[in-house]
């Protein structure tokens, strides 16, 4: 038997396994297999066989270089399984293929697009997706690309995880912005902490179980409230909802929002009073602590907020929590200020005035922020205080207490699940938790064009989504609880909540119950990453040169390894690709 190229017009050879034989004079041959299907490689191999060659037993094969894999693989598995190749183009094409190879490195190691460039060289997945010659240049003209189909791209999200009737959270944050030549960046209230930067907000739709839906971007000095108005609109023009039930914060459904919001009758809502409007429900006897005695959660009414239900929450362990708080915060500013009592005294050649006083408590209480609980005197070369024992009860009686107020009858929605729906929430802060933490690194922010800000915030959001998809999947080997969806619709919705015994398990004794270690979300791409694609090159003897051998190339994936497979498994990427 031999190996048999046969020219084939304008097309490739044909590879024909073939035998011959000699018969009479003549020699006859006959095609056992066509292998023109086979990699080269593959076909190399077999000639060694066939012509019954011995490879070198030492030095033969050398690795050539190893590429990372597993992690593209499971990325790249699972964007074309969530479909987010036809939800960003319907057509395969140039710009799609960056864009998907961007939103992938977000997920691998986020960095900036020039960073990009090198590092998706450090794996397979710029071979992967066929844009290893790609420069920076081209990414900005790609994100461009992504920013003009973002609303596209949102109402194919929306289509999919938004419906009628449905729960729809809202919120927004802030990043820090590395800069001053945006016109997005305007100094505001900086969400990071970082004092002297500009900030830039931001507002994320999610669906009620927290699957991202959209994004919009607003100068860093707008208020949270006055984004809602679009998210209206949006809601209702660009998605073409009627009918969503709305949650957001008390900081972000004001009463001038609600006021706007009812100005859609068919557009409900879900947010909770804040601390000023509790307390005028409790100094008008609408609010009791006789309402606790049966249940944790009560309904009541009032003429402040017509047409509205409230309902009324007491946690007693948010109770302690808060009383102990401030109690430890009364303690400190006691100590500061009784430390400029003593200052005060020890001045006699050159007394402290009022003024300096003053100065110096204002920092103290403006520090902690309890000059509410304290009676201080102040005067030429005299501090005193005491404790305002009124104030202290007056917010005692507050402990432990929050009120939600919505807009939907209890035909539709029952107390707990007003509750239930508000507290909800916490899907979007997860949100901004992962674009800001060291998952997806939304910040810093370099961008100097507006377009190219939202484009890049709109990307690590895509970013987001496929992670929400891949976490849902993968919660048996991380560090989630997996029957906390199952929990948040069923126990109680005031109670502080429990992990379930499952998620203390995996905490306690850090392996799941299959045996394998568990992960965070970053820990298992590194061990991902650890299966590799070899490229390889074999020697073999020369069949007309002794002294030079001849060698030929081929890549080999690592094999996986059970965690590697179970994690393909979960992905629902199973069969995993061989070579």
């Amino acid at each position: 038997m031999y190996i048999d190229r046969v020219p084939n017009r304008n097309s490739p050879p044909a590879i024909l396994l073939r035998e011959s034989w000699r018969e009479g004079g003549r020699i006859r041959k006959r095609t056992l297999t066509n292998l023109s299907h086979w990699p080269e490689e593959k076909i190399q191999a077999l000639q060694l066989v066939l012509k019954d060659v011995k490879i070198m037993p030492q030095d033969a094969l050398s690795i050539e270089r190893s590429l990372p894999h597993g992690h593209v693989e499971a990325v790249l598995g699972t964007m074309r399984k969530i479909g987010l190749d036809s939800l960003v183009a319907s057509k395969p094409c140039r710009e799609r293929d960056l864009v998907l190879a961007m939103i992938a490195q977000r997920l691998i190691h986020p960095c900036s697009k020039l960073a990009t460039t090198r590092l998706w060289h450090s794996s397979t997945l710029a071979q992967e997706l066929g844009v290893e010659d790609a420069d920076e240049d081209e990414l900005y003209e790609a994100l461009d690309w992504l920013g003009e189909r973002q609303r596209r791209i949102e109402r194919k999200l929306a289509r999919r995880h938004l419906q009628e009737n449905g729960l729809t959270l809202y919120d927004v944050s802030s990043s820090s912005y590395e800069g001053h030549t945006c016109p997005l960046a305007r100094y505001g209230y900086n969400r990071d902490g970082k004092k002297g930067l500009p900030v830039v907000v931001y507002g994320v739709i999610t669906n009620g179980i927290g699957c991202p839906v959209a994004v919009d971007v607003y100068p860093g000095n707008t208020g949270d409230p006055s984004t809602v108005p679009d998210q209206v609109e949006k809601l209702r023009g660009n998605f073409g909802l009627e009918r969503v039930l709305l949650v957001g914060d008390r900081g972000m459904l004001t009463a001038t929002q609600i006021s706007h919001l009812r100005e859609y009758p068919q557009l409900g809502w879900i947010s909770s009073l804040r601390a000023g409007d509790i307390r005028k429900l409790v100094d008008a006897g609408n609010i009791q602590r006789s309402l606790f005695d049966a249940h944790n959660l009560a309904e009541i009414t009032s003429p402040d907020f017509p047409g509205e239900r409230l309902i009324v929450c007491f946690n007693p362990l948010l109770a302690d929590e808060r009383k102990r708080k401030r109690e430890e915060l009364l303690r400190v500013t006691e100590k500061d200020l009784d430390k400029i009592v003593r200052e005060v005294s020890r001045r006699t050649r050159t007394p402290m005035g009022k003024d300096e006083i003053g100065l110096k408590v204002g920092k103290v209480i403006g520090h902690y922020k309890m000059q509410k609980h304290f009676q201080l005197t102040i005067e030429h070369n005299l501090f005193r205080w005491e404790r305002n024992g009124d104030s202290i009860a007056r917010e005692e009686a507050l402990d432990g207490i929050y009120v939600v107020r919505t807009s939907e009858p209890k035909e539709r929605l029952s107390a707990e699940d007003a509750v239930r729906s508000y507290k909800s929430l916490s899907h979007v802060e997860r949100v901004f938790r992962t674009l800001k933490g060291l998952n997806l690194r939304v910040r810093p922010i370099f961008h100097r064009v507006p377009d190219r800000v939202r484009a890049h915030i709109f990307l690590c959001l895509l970013a987001y989504y496929v992670e929400w998809h891949m976490r849902q999947a993968l919660a048996p080997l991380l560090f989630d609880d997996e029957e906390l969806p199952h929990a948040r619709q069923t126990r109680d919705p005031v109670a502080p909540a429990a992990p379930s015994s499952k998620a203390k398990r995996k905490k306690t004794t850090h392996q799941t119950s299959e045996g394998f270690p568990v992960h965070s979300f970053q820990t298992l791409f590194v061990e991902l990453g650890t299966r590799c694609r070899n490229y390889c090159r074999m020697q073999v003897p020369s069949e007309r040169s002794k002294s030079k051998p001849t060698s030929f190339t081929f890549t080999r994936l690592t094999d996986p390894t059970p965690l590697q497979l179970r994690v393909f498994q979960l992905l629902d990427l199973m069969p995993v690709r061989g070579n």
